[in-house]
């Protein structure tokens, strides 16, 4: 089978040896996102709830650049540098995903990029 590179500008540009999405048949697997603006590559200020949004928007970007949206996402994979922070990522959660949700899992992790306080990865299915 052959992989389709997707690529926006809508999102932030790739800071390592990898691209936005890999789409591979009907399934696309989404690299993490992070707090970037993807207008400066600079990370958004603001508390948690900001920095998911903006991830968020950014894996939006991609997901649309797949020819997909957030509603085709079947699996979530959210890191986030405090669990403390875990209801108020599950609050912007559910501002933009309804019921069936997809699949997630949530991991406390000791650093991300930039100093960000949350990324997240999907795989999204087209169709």
């Amino acid at each position: 089978m052959a992989r389709q590179i997707v690529h926006t500008d809508a999102a932030p540009a790739a800071i390592g040896p990898y691209s936005q999405a890999v789409r591979a048949g009907t399934t696309v697997f989404l690299s993490g996102q992070i707090p970037l603006d993807p207008a400066t590559g600079e990370l958004v200020q603001g508390d948690i709830a900001a920095q998911a949004r903006q991830a968020f928007a950014n894996l939006r970007a991609v997901c649309e650049a797949a020819g997909g949206s957030l509603d085709g996402v079947v699996r979530l994979g959210l890191y986030l540098t405090d669990l403390g922070d875990f209801a108020a990522v599950n609050a912007v959660m559910a501002e933009l995903f309804q019921a069936p949700y997809p699949a997630r899992s949530t991991i406390e992790v000791a650093g991300l990029p930039k100093g960000a306080q949350f990324e997240v990865d999907a795989i999204l299915v087209l169709g």
